[in-house]
């Protein structure tokens, strides 16, 4: 499973890339259709943000800690600082890590959206357990 990844580098300027989730096919009952499960990973804090109807871009930011963030409605665009653009849809999800540099920007749909917010520890790409 990939991950959208928003990083910085030593120069400071943010970048896109993508972080492999590994998945292996489990049957969680003996009557069940297997699916796709990640192993653990640790977190330290989930926080749920509303972001009100007709925020539309907030200027060029960093995060003040790495973050998975699961968008749960509506949209958002994101741009790094070298020119290159994503959009996450509802259901969508990334993680954050540019804590230093130029940051990012992010242009909102018009809609309220949900967000959850979820804290991670560097090595996040590292298994917590299987």
């Amino acid at each position: 499973m990939k991950c959208l990844r928003i990083y910085a580098t030593e120069d400071g300027e943010s970048h896109f890339g993508e972080v492999d989730i590994p998945t292996k096919s489990i049957a969680v009952h003996p009557d069940a259709t297997p699916f796709e499960v990640s192993p653990s990973y640790p977190a330290s804090r989930v926080r749920f943000t509303q972001i009100p109807a007709g925020m539309r871009q907030v200027d060029w930011h960093t995060v003040p800690e790495r973050v998975l963030t699961v968008r749960l409605d509506g949209a958002v665009e994101y741009e790094t600082s070298d020119g290159e653009v994503r959009t996450v849809a509802a259901g969508g999800f990334v993680l954050v890590e540019d804590t230093h540099g130029k940051g990012h920007l992010s242009r909102h749909s018009p809609d309220s959206q949900l967000v959850l917010w979820i804290t991670v520890p560097d090595g996040f790409d590292a298994p917590m357990m299987t």
